[in-house]
């Protein structure tokens, strides 16, 4: 989403007069506006001597919003697209892709959540490569924390005992590797940001909404990229101290909603077994869990 000034070739009304209305209630972008109080503006506006014309404004930012979202479906077009175009992509790790069944699903925006060594990268590399190896397409790597290892991907592609890869294992490895990309020029099954929060945190910036907007407008872009081109988003997300010294995932209240699944990640100081647990599922019980073994 873009900044107001940006839209007033295109859309004569957001003129420097609605621009100026909008700048004395802290709005700057269409991301102000999901967070603003609409009801409280449309009143602000019909004080002013332009009221038609600024609510006009209000309008057209409004239709902006709603072309930049995907279209209405019933209940039968959605089941009929989970049905028929949204595929699961395994992880590689047994116990995980039966707590999910199957794994990954494609079209939706899934959160990895877990403390610092918990195993959130390993996961993202082992799914990589399993992704990869298994000829189900492309996979995308956003390595926003220097954590990537191209050795660890050829290393997990290696373990891969199926008998068709065994006879041909250097050829595989050679595919896998170059299936996983550090940048989307073709289509892709998998996208992986590793992690979000290191991506996000730096501009959220003490109080202020503009920040939020734009958590708010990333967690949207990847849930559209999901949706429009039937491939699975993986998001890893730290942990910060909640209440009793409970962790809890960073990014606050705001960012809670915008994931379709939140899984919940932990492991032992010095023991190579995971526990992964659903926080939140569209058609799953939050508090189901499963344990699985990772590589050290």
């Amino acid at each position: 989403m873009a900044p107001l000034k940006s839209l007033e070739t295109e859309y004569p009304i957001i003129d420097a007069n609605f621009q100026n209305f909008c700048a004395s209630h802290a709005i700057f972008s269409v991301e102000d506006f999901v967070l603003h109080d609409l009801y409280q503006l449309a009143a602000f506006a019909e004080q002013q001597p332009t009221s038609e014309r600024l609510k006009e404004g209000i309008t057209q930012v409004f239709n902006i919003i709603d072309n930049l979202h995907q279209p209405w479906l019933n209940g039968m077009e959605l089941l009929e697209d989970y049905l028929q175009n949204k595929h699961v992509l395994s992880t590689g790790f047994e116990g995980v892709d039966l707590l999910l069944q199957g794994g990954l699903r494609e079209g939706q925006l899934t959160e990895l959540v877990g403390p610092s060594s918990s195993g959130k990268t390993q996961f993202c590399l082992q799914t990589a490569a399993n992704v990869a190896v298994k000829n189900m397409g492309y996979v995308v790597y956003l390595d926003t924390g220097n954590s990537f290892s191209a050795q660890r991907i050829a290393h997990f592609v290696g373990q891969i005992t199926d008998s068709a890869f065994i006879q041909a294992k250097q050829k595989i490895i050679q595919k896998a590797m170059s299936s996983i990309m550090d940048r989307g020029e073709y289509r892709v099954r998998l996208l992986i940001v590793d992690s979000i929060s290191s991506l996000i945190t730096p501009v959220l910036g003490g109080s202020g909404s503009q920040g939020r907007a734009l958590m708010i407008s990333a967690g949207f872009l990847l849930k559209k990229l999901a949706h429009e081109h039937n491939l699975a988003v993986l998001v890893t997300n730290h942990t910060v101290g909640g209440d009793g010294g409970v962790p809890k995932p960073a990014l606050g209240e705001s960012w809670k909603s915008v994931p379709h699944v939140r899984l919940f990640l932990s492991r032992n100081c010095g023991s190579n077994i995971c526990n992964m647990s659903i926080l939140k599922h569209p058609s799953m019980a939050s508090g189901k869990a499963a344990d699985f073994v990772i590589e050290l």
